[in-house]
């Protein structure tokens, strides 16, 4: 019996400890994302089917009333955040004495505590802006879930692999996620003894749900709900009037515009997956227009997107053509910015979702992805998307890499004057 214990512990340790060695290559390569995928795929796929010896064929009884603890893994995408909060909101409705937790990059932590839907004492972040410290939380972190003794961990990504080994090693009896069953998609082994069919015709919002609901159930797939329309009740960022007074005196200091002008914000970045992003030309004649209909407009993005917006500058010539990219420090500041505009005209992203917990009307581009499954939850957002044979073409059977040959017509083919119609639509009514 002793030494049948001392083989699992090694077994636990030589998992964990390759757990680590993915995190690290995987940190290594962030920048890289055709060499993410690829470590994903060869080490992943290793990690999950030794997990995998360690599932039980049968998940633990576990009746919802006696679900005290519940932890929600959603690592990477800050968007989805919001496109969450449905289920968040479900879950404490429906488990009001569970105490409920999240797991996500540090990066990503703002977001959450600005809506304010868990405690920030149960949030918990990972911090991959190095190696070493990464490592560090990993170990950290492992140690504080399993401290918890967590009933329960819903994993919200779609087929990553490193939520799901997380998952598992959170200690959770029962460990909800996304299965691939019959279908085609990415192998995450078969420890999620919870396993919900991702159905790539409903809503991101509406799958989420799902993976809540499949707590307690024992069909087989393990939700069969009649899916209603969604009446999302987001929340709404609370703003005092000194800290929207001091930003806009910051701001007209630092990027002064004429006085009485509505300002009309653009994001022509499209993050790591360029992609995403409408044509920079595109961006260049909307702004040129939308100065000359006597409208300021502001370049936001991060401070590396500077670039983009000294383009857009020099296209147009115009004093109130502002470079904002970099300019807002945090995400609170930015939804105070979004509070002081007119409009905001986006690339598919996390500006997108985030517009929708604030006033400002939204114009969103999609293309390689569908407003079916990414649409904002708010009837003020505007969707320009163009349905072709070949969109979207990122999803999460294929780790979102996209066969494209860089030719995104998906995007291009949106013209500047439907915008521009769209917009002063918008910004008059």
């Amino acid at each position: 019996m002793q030494v049948k214990v001392k083989v699992l512990i090694i077994i636990h340790l030589s998992v964990n400890f390759l757990d680590l060695v993915y995190w690290f290559i995987y940190l290594v390569l962030l920048m890289n994302v055709n060499l993410q995928r690829k470590i994903d795929q060869i080490i992943g796929v290793f990690i999950c089917r030794i997990l995998s010896l360690f599932n039980r064929n049968r998940r633990p009884a576990l009746p919802p009333q006696g679900t005290r603890r519940i932890l929600v893994i959603l690592l990477s995408e800050m968007g989805s955040l919001v496109l969450d909060h449905p289920m968040l909101q479900l879950l404490k409705s429906t488990y009001p004495q569970a105490s409920i937790s999240v797991l996500q990059f540090k990066k990503n932590r703002e977001i959450l505590e600005i809506m304010d839907v868990v405690p920030r004492d149960n949030i918990y972040t990972l911090d991959p802006s190095s190696p070493v410290k990464l490592l560090k939380d990993i170990m950290r972190v492992v140690i504080q879930l399993r401290r918890r003794q967590f009933d329960v961990s819903i994993d919200c990504e779609l087929f990553h692999r490193i939520s799901s080994i997380l998952s598992f090693l959170s200690g959770a009896p029962v460990r909800v996620g996304f299965h691939r069953h019959t279908q085609e998609g990415l192998y995450r082994g078969n420890f999620i003894n919870s396993p919900v069919l991702y159905n790539p015709y409903q809503h991101i919002s509406q799958q989420f749900i799902t993976l809540a609901e499949s707590i307690g159930s024992d069909a087989f797939p393990r939700v069969k709900r009649l899916v209603t329309p969604l009446n999302a009740q987001l929340p709404s960022i609370q703003l005092t009037c000194a800290e929207t007074e001091a930003f806009a005196e910051r701001l007209q200091a630092q990027r002064p515009i004429a006085a009485g002008k509505k300002m009309v914000l653009i994001y022509p970045s499209g993050g790591l997956l360029s992609i995403r992003a409408w044509p920079l030309e595109s961006y260049c004649r909307l702004a040129e227009r939308l100065l000359k209909a006597g409208y300021a407009v502001g370049i936001i993005g991060l401070k590396e997107d500077q670039s983009l917006a000294e383009t857009i500058q020099a296209h147009c010539g115009h004093a109130d053509c502002i470079d904002l990219a970099g300019f807002t420090q945090t995400l609170r500041e930015l939804m105070v910015l979004f509070h002081l505009a007119a409009l905001l005209i986006t690339n598919d992203g996390g500006p997108g979702q985030f517009s929708a917990l604030t006033p400002i009307p939204t114009i969103v581009f999609f293309g390689p992805e569908t407003p079916a499954l990414y649409g904002p939850l708010d009837d003020k957002t505007a969707v320009f998307h163009l349905p072709l044979s070949c969109s979207p073409c990122l999803s999460a059977y294929n780790h979102r890499n996209s066969p494209c040959d860089g030719d995104n017509i998906c995007l291009t083919s949106i013209g500047v004057d439907a915008v521009v119609e769209k917009a002063l639509n918008m910004l008059t009514t």
